[in-house]
């Protein structure tokens, strides 16, 4: 489950309030986008070639820590010139999986977390409201309010929520927070 904000800023400049936070990669796997939005672009092109040229060439996906780990070798070997922060999640023979990935490429496996200028106001609310047992549709809600609430306390959030459900089997669904309250 993967949730962001529209808004793209620079600085305290709105540059776009319909920017796509959350992409797929491949059909098992999403990430989220946080920094230079050209960065991210790039990043998110080349992981979607290099899915795609693994499940051509071995004949089955890439799993999620192991497209994780090229992001974080990617940041790693472009830095300075790549400046992004992602998360890679999804699922595949190990289970769902979610990895944090900061600017210098430094990877952390989580059961849940947040990216972006708002994730104080967002982290806030997961931790207090997040259970290992909850359904997908209390965690899309969950993630959805999250967001909001980072987008009444951040002004470099705003301008509604999108959201990603992965699932084995249904692959990556998109959703938008206004259709769930």
């Amino acid at each position: 489950m993967l949730a962001a904000d529209r808004r793209a800023t620079s600085g305290y400049f709105i540059a776009h309030k319909r920017a796509e936070k959350i992409h797929k990669v491949d059909d098992h796997v999403a990430v989220t986008i946080a920094g230079y939005v050209g960065d991210a672009q790039w990043l998110v092109d080349r992981l979607r070639a290099e899915a795609s040229l693994y499940r051509s060439s071995v004949g089955e996906p890439l799993s999620v820590r192991s497209l994780a780990t090229l992001t974080s070798t990617l940041i790693f070997r472009m830095r300075p010139l790549v400046i992004v922060q992602m998360l890679v999640g999804g699922v595949d023979h190990e289970g769902a999986s979610l990895y944090s990935l900061d600017w210098l490429g430094t990877i952390t496996r989580e059961r849940y977390t947040a990216t972006g200028s708002g994730t104080p106001y967002a982290i806030s609310l997961i931790e207090s409201e997040y259970r290992e047992d909850m359904s997908p549709d209390e965690a899309l809600k969950l993630a959805a309010r999250a967001v909001r609430a980072a987008m009444l306390r951040d002004p470099g959030s705003g301008e509604g929520v999108d959201l990603a459900l992965i699932a084995a089997g249904e692959g990556v669904r998109f959703f938008r927070g206004e259709d769930l309250f």
